[in-house]
C-alpha cells in the first residue's frame, strides 16, 4: 500500500520507518521550516530505526512537497501534536483526493474534528474519510537526523475512530497492517479522552518544575519525577477525565491500566507505576519549561478537557488548579486562549455523538 508520511518528528519518522518496514511504499513530508530531518532521510534513502522496531527502513521520498508526497497515496498519516492538525490539514485540503483516507496519529484533543472543518471549506476533500487515533503507537525519540531511536511499540490499548463513524471498521482493517491490536472506538469522545498525555505531562512537569530549571532536564522523566506525591496529583486529573467519559456514555480507562495494556507498565499504578514502567525506562526529561508538555497538553489538552467537563456539567476542580498553575509557570494565560475547544471548532456534544 502506498503510504504518506506528515511530519518528521519522532512519531513520525516511527512510523514512516514500521509501515516500510512493514513493506509499505512510504513517502514523507514536512514544511519547509522544519528541513533538517527530512533531509538527511532523502539524502540517505531511508530511516535507521532501532529498539521495537528495528531496521533500515526504505523511503521513496522525503522532502517538503506536499503533492509529491501524498500523489497516488492510499493512505495519509498525520502524525505531529496538537498544533500540527490545522497547519496539515490547510497544506493537503485542495489536493487530496476523495479516495484518499486520512488519519490522524494521535487525534490529539479533537483533530479530526479540525480536519474535518477544513475538508468541508474544500469542494474536493468533502468527502474524504477522516480518522484518528487515541494516541501514538511509540513511545519514541530522534537520536539524530534519519535516525530514530523506539523504545515500545504499543501491544494494545490503542483505539480508532473515524468519519463518518461508519467508516471505521474499514479504515481499522488499513491501520491494522502495522498495528494489528487497534481496536474501534466506541465514537470520537473515546478517542478525545483516552489519550493520557494532559494527565501525565502537565503534572510532573510542574511538580519538577524547580528540578527542570536548575539541571536543563538532566533527570529521567518517569523513573525520578514520578514519585508518590506525583502520582497522587496524577491520579486526581485521572479520575476527572474518567468521570468526564462517564456523562458523555464512554468508558474511558484510566491511565495506568491503560498503561498496562499498551506494554509501557507492568503494575496499574500511579506511584511507582509510571517510575517502574519498562517502556518509559530512560526518557529523559525536557531542558527547558518552554515545551509541548505543557503548551500542548495544558494549553491544548486540559483546557479541551476543562470546555468539555463545562459544557456538560462536570465538576473539574483538580484540573482547573492544575491550569491555573500551568498557567503561572508558562507565564501564558492559556485560558484566554483557548485554541481548542468545542464551541471553536464548530461543534456541540451531540453534533460529534452523531458524526
Amino acid at each position: 500500500m502506498k503510504t504518506a508520511i506528515l511530519g518528521s518528528g519522532n512519531g513520525a519518522c516511527a512510523t514512516a520507518a514500521d509501515w516500510s518496514l512493514h513493506g509499505h511504499s512510504v513517502r514523507m513530508f514536512d514544511f519547509a521550516a522544519f528541513p533538517k530531518v527530512v533531509k538527511a532521510i532523502e539524502a540517505q534513502g531511508g530511516i535507521y530505526a532501532e529498539g521495537d522496531v528495528d531496521g533500515f527502513a526504505e523511503i521513496e521520498y522525503a522532502g517538503t512537497d506536499i503533492r509529491k508526497a501524498i500523489d497516488g497515496a492510499d493512505l495519509i498519516i498525520a502524525v505531529g501534536p496538537s498544533y500540527s492538525s490545522e497547519p496539515f490539514a490547510n497544506a493537503v485540503k485542495d489536493i487530496i483526493d476523495e479516495k484518499q483516507v486520512y488519519i490522524l496519529s494521535p487525534g490529539s484533543n479533537g483533530g479530526a474534528l479540525v480536519t474535518k472543518k477544513i475538508f468541508d471549506s474544500a469542494e474536493n476533500a468533502k468527502a474524504v474519510v477522516i480518522a484518528e487515533t487515541t494516541t501514538l503507537p511509540y513511545a519514541s525519540r530522534n537520536t539524530e537526523p534519519g535516525r530514530v531511536k523506539i523504545y515500545l511499540k504499543l501491544r494494545g490499548g490503542l483505539y480508532l475512530a473515524a468519519i463518518p463513524h461508519s467508516e471505521t471498521e474499514r479504515v481499522l482493517k488499513l491501520f491494522q497492517q502495522v498495528y494489528p491490536d487497534t481496536e474501534a472506538a466506541e465514537n470520537l469522545f473515546q478517542t478525545m479522552l483516552q489519550n493520557g498525555n494532559p494527565v501525565i505531562h502537565p503534572a510532573v512537569t510542574i511538580l519538577n518544575a524547580g528540578l527542570i530549571e536548575r539541571t536543563h532536564g538532566d533527570f529521567l522523566f518517569y523513573e525520578e519525577g514520578v514519585t508518590p506525591a506525583v502520582g497522587r496529583v496524577m491520579e486526581a486529573i485521572d479520575q476527572e477525565r474518567v468521570k468526564i467519559g462517564e456523562k458523555l456514555g464512554v468508558r474511558i480507562l484510566p491511565d495506568p491500566e491503560l498503561g498496562v495494556l499498551q506494554g509501557y507498565m507492568t503494575e496499574a499504578s500511579y506511584s511507582p507505576g509510571y517510575a517502574k514502567a519498562p517502556g518509559f525506562k530512560g526518557i529523559r526529561a525536557q531542558s527547558e519549561l518552554n515545551h509541548r508538555y505543557l503548551h500542548e497538553d495544558a494549553g491544548y489538552g486540559l483546557v479541551f478537557l476543562l470546555d468539555l467537563a463545562k459544557s456538560i456539567g462536570v465538576e473539574t476542580p483538580h484540573i482547573d488548579a492544575l491550569l491555573d498553575i500551568a498557567c503561572i509557570v508558562a507565564q501564558r494565560d492559556y485560558r484566554k486562549e483557548a485554541v481548542r475547544t468545542l464551541k471553536g471548532i464548530g461543534y456541540g456534544v451531540e453534533e460529534v455523538k452523531n458524526l
